[in-house]
């Protein structure tokens, strides 16, 4: 029943969620597109755009650009005190991980980056964009900055891959990672990719990776999608 106090897209939007909590679509799962939620609800095609705006913001739906909109996952609970890798942190959860690449290119490193790494003046560094996906829905945008001299094999076919594994592979021992997390606003592009209002903050992850022998081998910067994503961890009083 359509509660009149409200506005049309709102009571659009309410009635829409009880729809889909009561249809048993499962997570993954595309819901009706536009033209048909137009006739089925008997409004407009911005209405129905209002409406789906709030489910998608409160992370009931996820769009995907050019292919439709779809039921969310529940949020994944991540682990800060545990290293792993988004394949294997995926694959944990049943869900099929993929990855798209945004941006590989040489590159001498930004200076604070070139600093974290220990490089010298002319040893450059990959930099990688790459939007992470599970199920095909958007999760995480990572920028990657990797020493090209310890990785002078590195493509786009490994980074559409598991990067750690990749690395594991060539006989190194990934020991700890150091970060900072903190909130930030989202800028145009992520607002873009997450399909964000600009009043959802996101958590901003700058961390470096080091090996057994202390050698740091990655910098980067990760953002993760907020309706997506939770952060537990345990403390114990001493």
């Amino acid at each position: 029943m359509l509660n009149n106090s409200l506005p049309l897209y709102k009571q659009i939007a309410n009635k829409l969620k009880n729809d889909i909590l009561n249809s048993g679509l499962e997570h993954g799962d595309a819901i009706p597109p536009e033209s048909k939620l137009v006739k089925m609800y008997e409004v407009s095609r911005v209405t129905i755009r209002q409406a789906l705006k709030i489910l998608i913001d409160e992370g009931l739906l996820y769009s995907v650009q050019g292919s439709g909109t779809y039921i969310s996952h529940d949020k994944i609970q991540h682990n800060i005190f545990r290293l792993q890798g988004f394949t294997e942190e995926m694959g944990a959860l049943d869900n099929t991980p993929s990855n798209e690449i945004i941006e590989f290119k040489l590159m001498l490193p930004p200076s604070d980056v070139k600093e974290i790494l220990t490089l010298s003046e002319d040893k450059q560094v990959y930099y990688i964009k790459r939007l992470r996906l599970a199920d095909k829905e958007p999760l995480i945008l990572e920028e990657s900055y990797l020493p090209v001299e310890l990785f002078p094999d590195l493509s786009v076919e490994v980074m559409k891959k598991s990067k750690y594994d990749y690395i594991e592979k060539k006989g190194h021992v990934i020991d700890k990672r150091y970060g900072e997390l903190v909130p930030i606003l989202p800028n145009e592009e992520l607002k873009q990719i997450f399909n964000l209002n600009e009043h959802q903050p996101l958590l901003f992850l700058k961390a470096f990776a080091t090996f057994q022998d202390g050698l740091t081998f990655e910098y980067s910067n990760v953002y993760y999608h907020p309706n997506k994503y939770a952060f537990k961890f345990i403390s114990t009083k001493g």
